[in-house]
């Protein structure tokens, strides 16, 4: 079966401002492509796009309940009233309960932080853990990146007598919590920036009090230099939880990975040390997605995320090369679990025919699944068959379950829908969780397939590759490359450019490379240019691409250093025999 053959091809048209922004600006009619691909469609637009400028920050006050939340913080950190970090156990939610960790100890306050267990407790705020929390002593509890649901909870916390600040940016019900006070990108007015994350949202809190604290809006020594760390734990955060980096999520995020090597925090260090990367001269929004958030979020699937947070906050450079060694060994256990995980599931979905076309939606349960990896094998079934998928892992007549989506299913709706069936849930569009009685998880099935059945249509299902323009050899110089790579970071609302090639000819036979041969190394010829290419994976296929001596490619551009020279590569993510 040909690579991801069956994929439709989108690519964008040429936009009609293209030659006029590429002469405005000053860049190559490709980079304007990209540009106006991404909505930036003005020399005023794209400047601060392609250099983020960290002053067009937006200030505290651009957050509703941000300076509120910071003044209680700083009264209760004055009085030696206990405060209690309430953080979310993945990567967003530790990143954000290290911010304002640090940012209370700087003023002073008497600070300690809670983690739930994932396995244990679940997801969010729980009574039982608010109780324990009263009884030793804390007057007040701010959560990080979770609360906003937490009905029932935020009256217990009232009840027993305890401030509760919630800080989140999920998505909120008709109901809000009745908490002492609300900060949230959304749920409380609008804000221009409702896409922060949980770490973002922290970063903006810390910041006010740091300009409390300091009696000025330019902050103490100290301060500023906790800001700067600050910048690289909200990155994190951003990239990890996938939310659109554009605008201020973008000038966070750039400034955050540009100080991520410098930063003076042991931990972070430690953790770039056993991924590898110490020493890299930059880091991009790959290092993040898949070598640094891997290890945090794998002790909060396998583990306690507790120790992720002491990381970050407690822990010297002694103790911090320990966590992070034990954070790199969960990871690989993580991983082995998934691998087998994904085979028994995908199984389970051809045995049960949840990939022919009469079924839109997958709903899949087991006692024998460890529930702190089914969100990760969700997301590997949705890339295999396309459609939104929710695993559960059943024990003790319950069941913990995780989902991803597909565009045009806010998953967050649809659970709405099937709320009949569950005991509870929670998340957004792309991603979510859910709690509910194994003798319920037939007819949840059957409701949410429903669900899938209702609002997508056979389209839907169908794997879209959307690339943004089309291009010759000549057109891949290592000056268009270095170009392109100004409008990193890329993530949600800014992906990575993705462009198909005219026909092109193969100027040799395919050659396996790597382990097992399982990937393919492609020289490529048009005229007289010729560019070398690499097919992640497109090892088995070898045989098909050479019967194909003229071809057109889906890939991304990559610049290539080897030996001091740089060259320009292409990373192929399709093929299609020549038009």
């Amino acid at each position: 079966m040909p690579p991801r053959a069956h994929r439709d091809w989108i690519i964008a048209a040429p936009h009609p401002l293209r030659e006029q922004l590429a002469a405005t600006v000053g860049v190559s009619p490709l980079l304007a492509q990209l540009l106006l691909n991404r909505g930036v469609d003005s020399a005023a637009a794209a400047r601060p796009f392609l250099t983020p400028d960290f002053k067009l920050l937006l200030p505290p006050e651009a957050l509703p309940g941000a300076v509120p939340a910071a003044e209680r913080l700083k009264a209760a950190a004055d009085g030696g009233r206990k405060i209690v970090i309430y953080g979310d156990y993945d990567v967003d939610g530790v990143t954000g309960t290290a911010i304002l960790w640090h940012a209370l100890r700087l003023a002073g306050a008497d600070v300690s932080f809670y983690i739930p267990s994932r396995l244990e407790e679940g997801y969010g705020l729980n009574t039982e853990a608010l109780e324990a929390i009263a009884a030793d002593g804390a007057a007040v509890v701010i959560t990080v990146d979770c609360g906003i649901t937490a009905i029932d909870e935020a009256r217990r916390a009232r009840q027993l007598g305890m401030e509760l600040i919630v800080t989140d940016h999920h998505q909120p019900r008709e109901e809000l919590p009745e908490a002492a006070l609300i900060v949230h990108p959304s749920a409380c007015g609008p804000s221009p920036n409702p896409d922060l994350s949980g770490a973002g949202v922290a970063l903006k809190i810390a910041w006010a009090l740091a300009q409390r604290v300091s009696g000025n809006a330019r902050v103490l020594p100290a301060y500023r230099e906790f800001l700067l760390d600050a910048t690289a734990f909200a990155a994190l955060g951003l990239i990890a939880d996938v939310v659109p980096l554009v605008g201020e999520n973008r000038i966070i995020t750039s400034y955050g990975l540009r100080h991520l090597g410098q930063a003076a925090n042991p931990g972070l260090q430690a953790l770039l040390a056993v991924s590898n990367l110490t020493g890299k001269k930059s880091y991009d929004d790959y290092d993040v997605g898949f070598l640094l958030a891997p290890r945090l979020n794998a002790i909060g699937r396998m583990g306690h995320a507790r120790l992720a947070v002491e990381l970050f906050t407690r822990a010297d450079a002694a103790r911090a090369e320990e966590i992070a060694r034990t954070l790199d060994a969960e990871n690989r256990r993580r991983q082995e679990v998934e691998r087998q995980l994904v085979k028994e599931a995908e199984a389970l979905v051809l045995d049960k025919g949840y990939h022919r076309e009469s079924c839109r939606g997958i709903v899949l349960a087991s006692p024998a699944w460890h529930p702190g990896v089914i969100g990760i094998v969700a997301a590997r079934l949705v890339e295999r068959f396309h459609r939104p998928t929710v695993l559960i892992a059943l024990e003790d007549s319950l069941g913990q379950g995780s989902g991803r989506s597909v565009p045009h299913f806010p998953l967050h709706e649809a659970l709405r829908a099937c709320a009949p069936h569950l005991l509870s849930y929670g998340g957004h569009a792309m991603a979510a969780g859910v709690r509910l009685r194994d003798d319920q998880v037939d007819a949840f099935a059957a409701a949410f397939q429903a669900q899938a059945a209702q609002r997508l249509t056979a389209a839907d299902l169908r794997p879209k590759l959307y690339l943004d323009d089309e291009v010759g050899l000549a057109d891949l110089t290592t000056e268009v490359a270095e170009t392109i790579q100004r409008l990193a970071p890329f993530g949600t609302g800014n992906p990575r450019p993705r462009l198909a090639t005219t026909d092109v000819e193969l100027a040799d036979t395919p050659r396996a490379v790597g382990q097992n041969g399982a990937h393919l190394q492609l020289t490529l010829r048009q005229g007289p240019i010729y560019r070398k290419a690499i097919m992640f994976g497109g090892g088995p296929h070898a045989q098909e691409l050479s019967e194909h001596g003229r071809l057109r490619l889906a890939f991304e551009p990559i610049l290539n250093e080897w030996n001091g020279r740089r060259s320009v590569e292409l990373k192929v993510l399709d093929w299609k025999p020549a038009s």
